[in-house]
């Protein structure tokens, strides 16, 4: 899949099934789920803010279905703040669902 611009990290949702694999390894909140009615498992992954994207890979990684996308090395990727970490672990909390203020 082709990478968007200035985009760190995307999702292919005709691939995706909701396994909530990639959301458990995101250290930094960039990714979680949202209900979706017409998806299989009524859920899919969606990309919070991709500007918070670390670039660690862990998601991409980890996706049975090749579903999420990181940008190549050379992309501008953020750091890792406590703030991120502290959206990710509320994101983890809430059983991979988004949280209110994302």
């Amino acid at each position: 899949m082709e990478q968007p611009q200035g985009v760190a990290v995307w999702v292919d949702e005709s691939r995706c099934k909701a396994c909530n694999i990639c959301v458990s390894y995101c250290p930094s909140g960039s990714i979680a789920m949202r209900y979706e009615p017409n998806a299989i498992q009524g859920m899919m992954i969606e990309v919070i803010n991709s500007n918070t994207c670390i670039g660690c890979r862990d998601c991409e990684n980890h996706c049975p279905d090749f579903a999420i996308f990181v940008a190549d090395k050379g992309f501008k990727f953020a750091k890792l703040t406590p703030e991120s970490k502290q959206k990710a672990q509320a994101i983890k909390d809430n059983n991979f669902i988004k949280i209110k203020d994302c």
